[in-house]
């Protein structure tokens, strides 16, 4: 009986998108002991592309890894978990990711716009997965969240620029109110 794994929570090994040449968009591994570097997971990210860009399966096993994979467009979203890991969890991991991704891009799934959303699709990861754990597989909570989140940033839909420049004309018009008001008082003296 000692060959036998103790049940654990920490099922995704890892999270990554690559674009229609194989070539990593986003990434995420969270189980050190699995590659020993991003040498070693760009090489298997390659040789995960070749195994799957042109197949028609969801599913396949590959350096001791259970990878689940969907594509669109110019998109491959990959899910990995150990060999002996439940397929149906990894799944459900993965359409939460896709579906998320799809409502937080509007249904415009395609690099271009993953992208230009890079911030988003990285805080989706994170409501999704947490060092290996399965926390949320419903896309609608997902994308919730994020956009709860970015609400609360406070560098939302504004640049830096935009922010100091409205911050200086705030102080500049208290100054003049203030500077105003004392020569008033001078005045009336």
């Amino acid at each position: 009986m000692s060959g036998l794994l103790e049940p654990t929570l920490y099922i995704i090994k890892g999270i990554a998108i690559l674009d229609n040449d194989g070539n990593r968009l986003l990434a995420k591994y969270y189980d050190p002991s699995i590659f020993s570097g991003v040498k070693e997971e760009r090489k298997f990210e390659k040789n995960l592309f070749q195994k799957t860009h042109r197949a028609n399966a969801e599913v396949i096993m590959l350096d001791r890894l259970t990878c689940v994979y969907r594509s669109n467009v110019d998109l491959f979203f990959y899910v990995m978990g150990m060999s002996y890991e439940n397929e149906l969890i990894l799944v459900s991991v993965l359409s939460c990711l896709y579906d998320a991704v799809s409502a937080i891009l509007r249904k415009n799934v395609e690099k271009r716009a993953l992208l230009d959303n890079l911030d988003l699709i990285m805080l989706a990861m994170d409501e999704i997965c947490d060092g290996g754990i399965p926390l949320e597989t419903d896309p609608q909570v997902v994308s919730q969240r994020v956009a709860l989140r970015m609400e609360e940033s406070p560098f939302n839909d504004q640049t830096v620029t935009q922010q100091v420049r409205q911050k200086l004309e705030t102080t500049t018009g208290v100054v003049l109110q203030s500077a105003r008001e004392q020569l008033k008082w001078s005045l009336l003296k």
